[in-house]
């Protein structure tokens, strides 16, 4: 580019910058977006550079190769924005990996629990346990366990009760803070 033009630049002619970016612009945008491979980013950093060109327009020297100083900068900021996405998928996968080690451990935590109280299910007396597991499992009412195993509703619902006092009372003996 020509040091006339450069020199008007620096002096704030808005035309001759105009002129200025127009004649880089094809070949800086090519430049950039063989670097981050995203048209509309090469485009955002090509207009970065050229603000920042006109707000130093004074410490711009014509006598040196401005060509050089403006690949320069592109490719700086460039590489800045490759570090910035390499840095951002680090720590999403990070995010995403401790998620997974939560989730693993919630899991864990639910399988032993739940292996808990099928074992403090087992303890109940053959009756209860019975009992326990028509109302949870086959959802039958109270009446319909009474009648299929010829006792009374009030005995159902009494054995139901101790049944989950009892098993609340093992659970809480297996998790208690202490």
């Amino acid at each position: 580019m020509n040091e006339v033009i450069l020199q008007q630049v620096i002096k704030g002619d808005r035309a001759a910058f105009s002129v200025l970016f127009d004649h880089y612009k094809g070949p800086a945008m090519r430049f950039c977006h063989t670097i981050v491979k995203d048209e509309a980013e090469a485009e955002n950093m090509l207009q970065d550079v050229f603000i920042k060109i006109w707000e130093r327009r004074h410490q711009i020297k014509p006598e040196l190769n401005f060509n050089s100083y403006l690949y320069t900068c592109l490719r700086n900021v460039s590489f800045d924005f490759l570090k910035k996405m390499e840095k951002e998928q680090v720590l999403k996968q990070r995010y995403f990996e401790r998620m997974g080690e939560q989730e693993q451990d919630e899991s864990y935590e639910y399988e032993i629990r739940m292996s808990h109280l099928d074992s403090a299910v087992e303890s109940l007396s053959t009756k209860r346990k019975q009992i326990l597991k028509m109302s949870l499992e086959e959802n039958k009412s109270y009446q319909e366990i009474a009648s299929s195993l010829k006792i009374s509703k009030n005995t159902v619902k009494n054995q139901l009760v101790k049944a989950r006092q009892f098993l609340k009372v093992q659970m809480e003996a297996k998790y208690s803070v202490g």
